[in-house]
């Protein structure tokens, strides 16, 4: 396997050497939301959220055959823990890659922002990462290699070597100083109804490292999917606490249109107790490029207490959204 990889890699690189692209194409893609929500213990009540991205992408067809395409995105920012002036101050400018592939060579992502690692594209939980997504706060159980993935990276998705069978790998140098981050991951489809995923990586910064790995698997019948994932993280410095997060997740599709799920999320942290717990129940309805979501959250123990305060304790959110596409 290792020479596999390093006979891939070599044969692609060497390949990017290339004059020009004989074929090529434009695209505009985008959408926007709308939202309101409402979250206890808060001083702020109910609060209306918006948001829009534009999506440019371009791709054509090398002299060698090889294919390269660009994608660049520009949205609203949407960083809650700035103020409002902030936020419009700030580059609108966001994910951006560019991608080099073919059948017999694979694909090669480099990502300037935004992209993903060989394990953080499968590193969501089962339920959606509802700490993170459905609160906003700050979770003490998610993945060091979320905030490694993203920024000046190069993704590898090897060649079909078995059917079904879907191998990755990453590397982030990370900045000067910060970290660097390298994963890998597996996905194989190849029984009906079934998926299942794992992935390993680790996360070095000075005098520091953290070793990640996580295991997802979906099964769908009929209108039902079930999924499970579990992501655990083990620090080798003294500063730091252990942490896994289980996660469950149940979607029953109605019809083509309307869809129902119910999700929990367990995140355990080496020496603190009790653990963080979190479930919600979405129903969302699509018709045409518009969708209509309700969603109840709930979270108990939230910073490992069971104090009830504005940061500690049980807390929850409702939230209505209408998202367009186009």
């Amino acid at each position: 396997m290792n020479k596999f990889k390093k006979v891939g890699l070599t044969a692609l690189a060497g390949s990017l050497v290339v004059t020009s692209a004989v074929a090529g194409e434009m695209s505009v893609s985008g959408g926007a939301s709308i939202g309101l929500k409402n979250t206890s213990k808060t001083s702020s009540g109910k609060s209306w959220t918006m948001g829009n991205q534009l999506t440019f992408s371009g791709s054509g067809e090398l002299d060698n055959g090889m294919n390269v395409s660009l994608s660049f995105v520009i949205d609203q920012n949407d960083d809650t823990t700035l103020g409002q002036t902030a936020r419009e101050s700030n580059s609108p400018f966001d994910s951006h890659s560019v991608t080099v592939s073919s059948d017999a060579l694979g694909t090669l992502v480099f990502s300037g922002e935004g992209g993903s690692s060989a394990q953080s594209a499968i590193d969501t939980t089962a339920a959606g990462d509802l700490w993170d997504n459905g609160s906003g706060f700050y979770a003490t159980g998610s993945s060091p290699l979320a905030a490694e993935a993203g920024n000046n990276s190069m993704l590898y998705t090897f060649p079909s070597i078995v059917d079904d069978l879907t191998l990755k790998a990453s590397y982030s140098p990370g900045s000067a100083g910060g970290s660097s981050a390298t994963s890998w991951s597996a996905s194989y489809a190849g029984v009906e109804g079934l998926s299942v995923d794992y992935g390993t990586g680790q996360v070095e910064t000075i005098g520091s490292e953290a070793d990640v790995t996580t295991m997802k698997a979906s099964y769908a019948y009929s209108s039902f999917t079930l999924s499970y994932s579990n992501t655990e993280a083990e620090h080798d410095a003294t500063s730091n606490t252990d942490e896994e997060i289980s996660s469950w997740n149940i979607a029953y599709t109605v019809s083509d249109d309307l869809s129902i799920a119910y999700g929990t999320e367990v995140i355990e942290t080496e020496g603190s107790s009790p653990d963080e717990e979190a479930e919600k129940l979405n129903v969302s309805y699509t018709t045409g490029g518009v969708t209509i979501s309700a969603t109840q959250y709930n979270f108990e123990n939230r910073g490992n207490s069971t104090t009830e305060a504005a940061t500690t304790g049980d807390h929850s959110r409702w939230a209505l959204s209408a998202s367009f596409a186009f």
